[in-house]
C-alpha cells in the first residue's frame, strides 16, 4: 500500500462544503470546510475526517407565527462521495462497531487535492443501534455524543492508518475530536510492548509522545460550550483505559472535559480571535493558549459578479488572497453594478420564498446566524415605533433574517417567533422577512446582496464570527458589537460601524437589560444619523466604504491566511 507521508489530519465533528452535503449545522462546520478548501489552495498535505450523517442536521420548517419544526434532512452520499474499501472497528459498549469511510476530493486552485473522509457505521455487520450512530448531527444525549466523538477520534485515526496515510500532525477542531488522544496513547503502549515486551506506563514520555503529534483549536468562550462527560459513562462506552485513572489529564475528578483533555495532549493550542484568546486563557489558566483568527474561503464566498471583477483587476487574487488589498482599483460604477445585481437576485429569492415584497432602492440590513439568545437576533426590534420613524423621516429600510435554533433551544425558537411578531407590527412601513431553512446556498446570496451586515452578540460571548468576513469579501460593511473578529476588523466609518463600546455585558439582571437597551439605541443612532444618510446621499462615500471592506478585511480575514499561520506557528511547534 502506498504511504502518504507527513500528512496533516484535520478532525472535525462537522464539515460544510455545500448545501447538498448537509453534514454541518452552522459556523463551525462551514469554517472547517473553508479550512480544507484553503489547504488545497495553498498545497498543504491536509486530510479531513468527519462523520457521514446520512440524516443530515435538520430542515427548518416555520409556521406562520414563526414556530420552528425540525424535520429530517436525508441525503444520498452514494451520489456524491466515493466509498472506500478498508474497514476498521471501534469498541463501543462492549462490542466492536465496524466503520467504513466515504471520500470527497477537494481541488485547490493549483490542482492540489485534499481528501476528506466521512465515517459511516451504517453497515450490515453492525446491529441496528450501531448502524444509527453516524446518522444525525448533534442528535441524542451525552452517551450518544460520547459514541459519536469516539468514532471521530478513535475511528478517525484508525481509518487513516487503514487507508495508508502517514500522519505527522493531527489537528483537533474543537474538543469533539479529543478521543483521538486515547487512541494515540494506545498506539504508544502497543509499540512499547512490541519493542520491549513490557507494558508501558502513562508517564511523561507517553504524554510527550502524543503532544508532539497534536494541535488543538477551541471555538467557544463559554463554559457550557465545552463537552463534559462522566468518566464512568466514558469507561462503560469506550472501555477501560489507563487515561481514565488520571483526572489531571482528562479534566477533573469524575468528569472528562474534552477541551482540557485535548489541551493536555497538544503541543499547540489556539483560540480563534485575539479577544477569544484572552477569554480562553482566563477560563483555562495555566494553558498557553495562542490566537489564530479565523477566516473564510475567499473564492467560495465572493459573488460570481465580484469574482469576475477581481479576476479583471487583481488577476492573481485566487492564488494570493492578499491581492484583494488592491480593491480600490475597481471602478466604483462597476462595483456598484455588481452589488445591485447581487442584491436584486437576493431580494428575488427571498420574496419567492417568503412572499415579502422589497424595495430594491431601500437600505437592506441582513442578519443570518444561529438563532440563540446571546446573539440577540431580535434586538433591532426593541423599539418598533423608532424604526417606523426612521423609515418615515430618513429613508426606507428593510430587514432579512435567516438562521436555525437548535431543536432543544427553546429561547432561540422564541426569538424566531418574536421576529415574526415584529414583522407583523412593521408591515406596510418596514419590510421584514425570515428566510427559512438557512444553509450555505442561501447564505451565499445574503452575504453578497446585503447593504449592511448586522451582528450584535453580547461581548465577550462571540469567539470569532465569520459571517461578517464573508460579507466584507463582497464589499458589505458590518454594523456590529466589538466582539470576536470585529475588534480586529473594524475601522469605524471605513469598514463598518460599531454598536455600543468596548464594555462587556454584565451578568443577568437589570444591568443586563440596561446594557441591551443601550445597544439598541446605539444601532438606531448609527442607522439614523450615519448609515442611512451615507447610503442615500453619498454614493461615492458608500462605495469607498465598500472598497475598504474588501481591501482591509476581505484581503486579510481569509482561511488562506489562517492555514498559513497554522503551518508556520502550530504544525512546526
Amino acid at each position: 500500500m502506498t504511504r502518504l507521508a507527513n500528512d496533516i489530519a484535520y478532525l472535525s465533528l462537522e464539515i460544510g462544503f455545500e448545501a447538498e452535503i448537509p453534514t454541518y449545522s452552522g459556523g463551525l462546520g462551514v469554517l472547517a470546510g473553508d479550512t480544507l478548501k484553503a489547504a488545497a489552495d495553498v498545497g498543504l498535505p491536509y486530510v479531513g475526517v468527519t462523520l457521514l450523517y446520512r440524516g443530515g442536521y435538520f430542515s427548518q420548517k416555520l409556521a406562520p407565527d414563526g414556530g420552528q419544526t425540525p424535520e429530517p434532512h436525508p441525503w444520498n452520499p452514494e451520489g456524491t462521495l466515493r466509498a472506500m474499501s478498508p474497514r476498521i472497528v471501534v469498541p463501543l459498549d462492549g462490542r466492536e462497531v465496524v466503520i467504513r469511510a466515504w471520500r470527497l476530493d477537494i481541488h485547490g486552485v493549483n490542482g492540489h487535492i485534499v481528501p476528506v473522509y466521512y465515517l459511516d457505521s451504517d453497515l450490515p455487520e453492525n446491529d441496528a443501534e450501531a448502524r444509527k450512530l453516524t446518522d444525525r448531527l448533534y442528535d441524542g444525549g451525552p452517551d450518544h455524543r460520547i459514541r459519536q466523538e469516539a468514532i471521530l477520534g478513535i475511528g478517525g485515526r484508525r481509518i487513516l492508518r487503514a487507508i495508508g496515510h502517514d500522519v505527522k500532525t493531527l489537528h483537533m477542531n474543537e474538543g469533539h475530536a479529543s478521543f483521538l488522544c486515547i487512541e494515540l496513547l494506545s498506539e504508544y503502549f502497543a509499540r512499547v510492548r512490541e519493542q520491549t515486551g513490557q507494558d508501558a506506563k502513562l508517564d511523561a514520555a507517553a504524554v510527550a509522545h502524543v503532544r508532539h503529534k497534536c494541535v488543538f483549536t477551541t471555538h467557544t468562550p463559554v463554559e457550557a460550550g465545552h463537552d463534559r462527560f462522566g468518566i464512568d459513562s466514558v469507561r462503560t462506552i469506550v472501555g477501560d483505559h489507563p487515561l481514565f485513572d488520571r483526572p489531571d489529564l482528562y479534566g477533573e475528578p469524575g468528569i472528562l472535559n474534552t477541551t482540557r483533555l485535548a489541551m493536555n495532549f497538544s503541543k499547540f493550542c489556539n483560540a480563534v480571535a485575539r479577544k477569544h484568546g484572552e477569554i480562553s486563557r482566563k477560563m483555562f489558566p495555566g494553558y498557553p493558549i495562542r490566537s489564530i483568527t479565523n477566516g473564510v474561503h475567499a473564492t467560495s464566498w465572493a459573488s460570481p459578479r465580484l469574482r469576475e471583477l477581481f479576476d479583471e483587476h487583481m488577476p492573481l487574487w485566487r492564488q494570493d488572497n492578499h491581492d484583494l488589498r488592491l480593491a480600490h482599483a475597481i471602478p466604483g460604477k462597476d462595483l456598484w453594478r455588481a452589488h445591485t445585481e447581487a442584491k436584486a437576485e437576493m431580494l428575488g429569492k427571498v420574496t419567492e420564498r417568503t412572499g415579502v415584497a422589497f424595495d430594491p432602492e431601500a437600505l437592506t440590513i441582513v442578519f443570518s446566524r444561529r438563532m440563540t439568545d446571546y446573539k440577540r437576533p431580535a434586538l433591532i426590534f426593541a423599539d418598533i415605533a423608532r424604526l417606523k420613524r426612521i423609515a418615515k423621516n430618513v429613508g426606507p429600510i428593510q430587514f432579512i433574517f435567516a438562521g436555525k435554533a437548535h431543536p432543544h433551544d427553546g429561547r432561540g425558537q422564541d426569538i424566531i417567533r418574536s421576529i415574526h411578531r415584529a414583522a407583523k407590527e412593521l408591515e406596510g412601513t418596514v419590510p421584514v422577512a425570515f428566510y427559512p431553512d438557512y444553509d450555505i446556498a442561501i447564505t451565499r446570496h445574503l452575504v453578497a446582496g446585503a447593504d449592511v451586515w448586522l451582528n450584535n452578540p453580547r461581548p465577550p460571548l462571540e469567539a470569532s464570527g465569520t459571517s461578517g468576513m464573508k460579507a466584507a469579501l463582497n464589499g458589505v460593511p458590518s454594523l456590529s458589537t466589538l466582539d470576536g473578529w470585529w475588534i480586529e476588523g473594524c475601522v469605524p466609518g471605513e469598514t463598518g460601524w460599531v454598536i455600543g463600546d468596548e464594555r462587556e455585558a454584565p451578568e443577568k439582571g437589570p444591568l443586563l437589560d440596561e446594557y441591551d437597551v443601550a445597544h439598541a439605541e446605539s444601532m438606531y443612532q448609527s442607522i439614523e444619523k450615519t448609515i442611512l444618510p451615507l447610503f442615500r446621499r453619498d454614493r461615492e462615500g458608500w462605495i469607498r466604504v465598500m472598497k475598504n471592506a474588501i481591501a482591509l478585511n476581505g484581503s486579510y480575514f481569509t482561511t488562506q491566511r489562517m492555514v498559513s499561520e497554522y503551518a508556520l506557528r502550530a504544525y512546526t511547534a
